[in-house]
């Protein structure tokens, strides 16, 4: 019952995080293109990778942390459900080029994004 206490207060805030940098990506980069949507799936696709394997890789990282902060935090800031219904809203009003760009820009930013990750973490405990 603890772990799940943990991931729905991990949940909320990274649900939280996600709305703020939304209104903050709308306010600095304007409304026309989901940059919230992609700034999140990106950051949370390279965190994910991250936080994975370090937690592989430590036997000190705790579960109950890996979980809260993948399950819970990361969970609630991902937004892949966002992204398919924001590109396919994009291709409905007749934008086809901008919903293909944020199809091809996420897909391949979050794929890189987790080969990052894996590479940071990887660094990290070799250190």
């Amino acid at each position: 019952m603890e772990r799940l206490l943990w991931i729905a207060l991990a949940g909320a805030l990274g649900s939280g995080t996600r709305y703020l940098v939304g209104l903050w990506a709308g306010q600095r980069f304007g409304t026309g293109f989901p940059y919230g949507t992609l700034i999140v799936n990106v950051t949370g696709c390279l965190l994910i990778a991250f936080l994975m394997e370090l937690a592989l890789n430590l036997a000190s990282f705790p579960p109950t942390l890996r979980l809260a902060l993948t399950t819970g935090f990361l969970g609630g800031l991902t937004t892949y459900s966002s992204f398919a219904y924001e590109t396919a809203e994009l291709a409905r009003q007749g934008a086809r080029s901008a919903a293909l760009t944020n199809f091809l820009v996420t897909t391949l930013a979050c794929s890189v994004a987790v080969v990052v990750g894996l590479l940071l973490a990887r660094l990290v405990t070799r250190a």
